[in-house]
């Protein structure tokens, strides 16, 4: 089926309990098998998009380890441009391609900081980045699919905008609680089940003690 925006997967590793990481943000849930799985994963995409937050607090590389292929394009919704000139991704861009994703609101300090590094930035949304205009100028890039790793505020983003085409899910043999730890979506959240998104298992995945969930549209 031909689309405005590319296709969606979600890709998150939680704990028994819903949670992403606990609430000191840490996030070291998944198993070194299911790691490899997961860069196996992001070898098949175009992109991998996650939020300002997952930037800050895990300060990821986003890109493929132990597989010959070339890393996909990394795309960081940061509606004020605050991303950290430290960060791992600004410090790579120039190997890997990376896209930063502002909003109107963006401070021009902010941005002539960003200009100072091979990135591309898409202005996209007035106060927050508007995720649904971004994939329709992510699709006119040539991206076809987006392998969505963000938190429980970018994951919501995508959610209440019924942005979400695939979710591989894996179930990790953790309980950690806390109110504020984050969960796999977060935000408002919808009033009813009935008004929630809704997604259809595909087939489940035992691996050792975790178990792969994935669901699609």
């Amino acid at each position: 089926m031909v689309s405005f925006r590319p296709h969606v997967i979600f890709s998150a590793a939680i704990t028994l309990d819903g949670k992403l990481a606990t609430r000191t943000g840490d996030s070291k849930l998944s198993s070194k098998a299911d790691k490899i799985r997961v860069h196996k994963l992001r070898s098949k995409v175009d992109a991998i998009l996650i939020g300002k937050n997952t930037a800050k607090i895990d300060d990821p590389l986003l890109s493929v380890r132990n597989i010959k292929k070339t890393n996909p394009a990394r795309i960081i919704l940061d509606s004020k441009a605050t991303i950290r000139t430290s960060s791992r991704i600004l410090k790579t861009c120039s190997k890997i391609p990376t896209i930063i994703a502002v909003s109107k609101s963006a401070q021009k300090k902010n941005l002539q900081r960003l200009a100072k590094f091979p990135v591309q930035v898409i202005v996209c949304g007035k106060y927050t980045v508007n995720v649904k205009k971004l994939l329709g100028t992510l699709k006119k890039k040539g991206i076809k699919n987006i392998l969505v790793e963000g938190g429980g505020t970018t994951n919501w983003a995508f959610v209440k905008e019924n942005l979400v085409d695939e979710a591989i899910i894996t179930i990790t043999p953790y309980l950690v609680g806390g109110m504020t730890a984050t969960t796999l979506v977060d935000g408002d959240g919808f009033s009813t089940i009935a008004k929630s998104k809704r997604l259809k298992l595909k087939n489940v995945t035992k691996i050792k003690n975790e178990v792969i969930l994935h669901y699609e549209n």
